[in-house]
């Protein structure tokens, strides 16, 4: 399979910048948004704590106090990105965003969506969080406005994610896939590279498994290890090993040959907060840890989708 000309980019996988600009001819820019929801995976509903790498302190606005409204948020976004976009996709990204009554949630959304410029919404959830009721309100905006939900996955092993303290299984993820599909709303996995235990096949498993999905997008994570956090005592206590640079980069380029080359690439790696990282380096450095994917794949003369068996 050859690199296919509707990615429109030099890069050698279909990153999202380019899918912005294919999808509506110009820049668009993803303002994220803390609309003040928490989880429950920390509030007892599922369990207590959250995942074992989550620090549980919600974004930057929530750490200084009293949260902005989010029209106040997008406004603020605007003007901070004006000159790299024009059109903007409101994020709900600070933890479970559908994690409240649809009245609620569709009050946030439409304050949202007012907003000039404001073309969609990307909503990141959980699976276990999305009921009827929820997903038919995202499928009624989705007939005028481009709606992504994110889903938190990370891997497909149940005993992953049981160890990661995820609160949900893969069968719960497959059910909140199958009742998102056919209504006009965007699909996008998150998944993590290095969580403890997992073998290169267990990785490579993930992958096969969700290019065989109706998935529209991927966000791929590197482990972090935080202070304040579960994994990050682990780390301290040398019970969690992070992965190297090298083993990283060459896990990324293996899943991005797996992947369907129509699937939006919309992060490669994460970085933490500063103040409470331990854990591994490299990972603190965005660019170089981009740039050894592209000389990688570059190295192998490989591509997204290069081995994809649609």
């Amino acid at each position: 399979m050859a690199k296919p000309d509707f990615w429109k980019t030099t890069k050698r996988y279909y990153d999202l910048k380019s899918y912005w600009r294919n999808m509506f001819g110009c820049n668009v820019h993803k303002l994220s948004i803390d609309a003040g929801f928490t989880c429950p995976n920390r509030d007892g509903h599922v369990a207590v704590g959250g995942c074992i790498y989550c620090d549980g302190r919600g974004s930057k606005l929530r750490q200084k106090g009293d949260l902005p409204s989010v029209a106040g948020q997008i406004t603020s976004g605007k003007k901070y990105y004006s000159a790299q976009a024009s059109k903007f996709i409101a994020y709900f990204q600070t933890f479970t965003n559908t994690y409240a009554p649809v009245e609620k949630l569709q009050a946030l959304y439409d304050e949202a969506l007012d907003q000039e410029n404001v073309i969609g919404l990307s909503i990141g959830t959980r699976p276990d969080c999305l009921g009827l009721d929820v997903i038919e309100l995202l499928g009624s905006y989705a007939e005028k406005y481009h709606i992504w939900v994110e889903l938190g996955l990370q891997s497909v092993s149940d005993r992953t994610l049981q160890l990661i303290n995820r609160g949900h299984n893969y069968q719960q993820f497959l059910d909140a896939v199958n009742a998102l599909a056919g209504k006009g709303i965007n699909i996008c996995v998150h998944i993590i590279i290095g969580l403890p235990g997992e073998s290169d096949e267990d990785v490579l498993t993930t992958a096969r498994n969700l290019s065989a999905l109706p998935i529209h997008g991927i966000k791929i994570h590197s482990l972090l290890a935080l202070e304040g956090t579960a994994l990050g005592e682990m780390y301290k206590k040398g019970e969690a090993k992070m992965i190297t640079k090298e083993k990283y980069v060459s896990l990324v380029v293996d899943v991005l040959e797996i992947l369907s080359p129509n699937m939006v690439i919309q992060r490669l790696t994460a970085d933490g907060y500063r103040d409470i990282f331990l854990s591994p380096d490299w990972a603190m450095n965005k660019l170089d840890v981009l740039n050894s994917i592209n000389k990688e794949l570059t190295r192998r003369d490989s591509y997204q989708g290069k081995y994809y068996k649609g």
